[in-house]
């Protein structure tokens, strides 16, 4: 598939199941005026804009807003071009042309006014995400708020059809949406977006980014990073308008020292600066923010509630002690309780190790970023030999005990690079960034000697157990790999060495590339 033309067979399968818009007559205009007219002067386009008074009441507003931070005010759309250059006015025209005319389907079950304050949303986190890392990109704006047109396009053309999916989507977190999209009509909401925007002669520096803005990795590499700031300011995004937001905080948190090296204080300032910036732009395009505040607020908030519930209990516990011990304490304990629910979210009870969730979300970026970065990647998956005999004859609290005893020895086996999660049962997962075939066989080997000094006493009975391991290894030459036959290869090498007698370590090679 190239940048000029869309791939044949998706835009066949779009065109033959939905009715996509065409383009506003003043965005047809803009376009035409700044693409076809290679000597085009501000004058022509300050003629199109001025046309409309609306439009350029808009322009203006948000030309002296905080968004822009200009030391004087502007009066006029010359002056803005002049200061704020072609590029910028023309997108920004853009943007209300298009929200605009998007929006006069009032009768639909749909909610438009919450499609664009998410999206409004979304493209203020790009715009803010763009200047934090100082990329250049004058489209970033238009770009992050176009880029879900197709979700609109299938609420609106699908009906409660593609409710059905969204619902699915919901209650499955470990199946995306443009996979189940994929699934059901064999195209995604990305590449609607893509197509729509490309049939409207929207340049390719906005449209590329926007057909891979779930999948950026696979965006081509002079548009990848613009398709990673629309992947993370969608989540910036979902943060404030989805559920699960402390989940997808820390996730956010990740990513953004993965994909930019910010760090959490930067990242919880730039979540603020969102909401904040979000809320002054939704005014100018005639939406109202509804309920939208910063996160740090909603946080402070939600201890404030918290307080107040545990009030009546609390008076009774420090009322022996001074007004200074009584706010320390209460600090302190609603500080633990947020540092614990973080770590609840991506921790195993039993054992504190990892869980599955967080081990599939881990390895699937120790991937990227492996592949991103040419380096090594190996993965263990091993369990305990005979467990069912242990919980027969000592009891589950027995093989709970030997659970906990033999995570809390393995993590004084790893490296602080290696990530162990309880991948289920008494079956466990080790990622070994940046590590070699043999050197996995020797730690996988130092793994299973480490087990075998293991003893947990029970009612003054020692139990001892082996492991049997399974073990995989890629290489940077080895190319694209995907998570399901990492974990696969491992598995089929897990059940050699059960099948072999045990206490042992097998390692398989990945399967050949088709």
């Amino acid at each position: 598939m190239t940048p000029e033309q869309p791939n044949k067979e998706i835009q066949q399968l779009i065109q033959q199941q939905i009715n996509l818009p065409s383009p506003p007559t003043i965005a047809v205009k803009i376009l035409n005026t700044v693409q076809n007219n290679k000597e085009f002067s501000l004058n022509d386009l300050e003629k199109i804009i001025s046309a409309d008074p609306a439009l350029t009441g808009k322009m203006l507003q948000i030309a002296n807003s905080a968004f822009y931070s200009l030391p004087n005010k502007v009066s006029n759309i010359t002056r803005a071009m002049s200061i704020l250059g072609t590029n910028v006015i023309k997108n920004i025209a853009l943007s209300f042309v298009i929200t605009k005319e998007l929006r006069r389907n009032t009768t639909s079950y749909f909610d438009f006014d919450h499609f664009w304050r998410r999206s409004v949303t979304t493209a203020v986190a790009a715009e803010l995400v763009k200047n934090l890392i100082q990329k250049k990109d004058d489209d970033i704006f238009v770009t992050a708020l176009l880029q879900d047109l197709g979700f609109l396009i299938l609420c609106l053309s699908k009906g409660k059809e593609y409710d059905e999916l969204l619902i699915a989507c919901r209650s499955d977190r470990s199946t995306s949406l443009i996979k189940l999209e994929q699934q059901e009509y064999q195209f995604d909401h990305q590449q609607i977006s893509y197509t729509l925007i490309h049939d409207w002669k929207l340049p390719p520096s906005i449209t590329e980014p926007v057909r891979y803005h779930h999948e950026p990795e696979k965006a081509p590499g002079q548009y990848r990073q613009t398709a990673e700031i629309l992947s993370i300011a969608d989540l910036l995004s979902t943060i404030y308008y989805g559920t699960e937001t402390s989940e997808n905080v820390l996730l956010l948190q990740n990513q953004m020292e993965t994909l930019f090296g910010m760090d959490k204080q930067q990242t919880n300032e730039l979540l603020d600066d969102v909401a904040q910036k979000s809320i002054d732009i939704m005014g100018i395009f005639d939406l109202n923010p509804g309920q939208m505040k910063p996160y740090s607020q909603m946080l402070q908030e939600a201890n404030d509630e918290l307080g107040r519930l545990n009030l009546s209990y609390e008076q009774l516990v420090m009322a022996l002690k001074e007004s200074k011990n009584k706010s320390e304490k209460f600090a302190n304990d609603l500080r633990t309780a947020n540092e614990q629910l973080e770590e609840l979210a991506f921790r195993d009870g039993l054992t504190n190790l990892y869980n599955h969730r967080y081990f599939q979300e881990i390895l699937e970026k120790e991937i990227r970023r492996a592949q991103r970065y040419k380096n090594d990647l190996s993965l263990i998956l091993f369990d305990i030999d005979y467990f069912k005999a242990i919980n027969d004859n000592y009891g589950h609290p027995a093989g709970d005990q030997v659970l906990a005893t033999l995570a809390k020895q393995i993590l004084t086996a790893i490296r602080p690079s290696d990530i162990v999660a309880r991948y289920g049962g008494e079956e466990f997962a080790v990622i070994l960034p940046e590590t070699r075939e043999s050197g996995l066989r020797v730690f996988a080997e130092r793994l299973r000697r480490c087990v075998l000094g293991i003893t947990t006493i029970v009612d003054n009975r020692e139990i001892k157990v082996t492991i049997s391991s399974g073990a995989v290894h890629c290489s940077p030459d080895h190319g694209e790999i995907t998570k399901q036959t990492l974990i696969d290869t491992a598995d089929r090498a897990l059940y050699m060495s059960k099948e072999n007698g045990r206490n042992r370590v097998t390692i398989l090679p990945l399967p050949p590339k088709l």
